[in-house]
């Protein structure tokens, strides 16, 4: 049987104890493990993304919900899709402790005025 491992870094789960709380996260990122993305009901080719016919639909797949027909799956998190950057972003944050907790991506204007006052020498 495989080991049940966190549906965004894939560290280990096994020290928690199963079932799932609604609020558990995972130690290494902080992920919520609550979620759709770990559940083996959770399937981006079907409608509402879920394949068991009578649960409630979730619109965040990436936190903590109430559904009753949650089951974790091991074979939830796959690197296969990551891109190199996403790869090393994720073991950053798996290395020091990122994840929910750190800083937000500067938005599209911040980072065009930074631009623009690198180029005309602004601090």
């Amino acid at each position: 049987m495989s080991e049940l491992v966190c549906w965004r870094c894939g560290a280990s789960l096994a020290a928690l104890s199963l079932p799932l709380q609604r609020l558990d996260e995972c130690r290494q990122c902080h992920a919520e493990l609550h979620v759709c993305k770990l559940c083996r009901f959770y399937d981006v080719t079907v409608a509402k993304q879920c394949r068991e016919p009578i649960a409630e639909e979730v619109r965040d797949k990436q936190r903590a919900n109430y559904c009753d027909y949650f089951t974790p799956q091991t074979d939830a998190w796959s690197n296969a899709g990551l891109s190199a950057a996403a790869k090393a972003k994720a073991e950053l944050d798996t290395l020091f402790g990122g994840g929910a907790s750190s800083a937000p991506e500067p938005s599209a204007s911040d980072k065009a005025r930074a631009d623009l006052d690198a180029l005309f020498g602004k601090k």
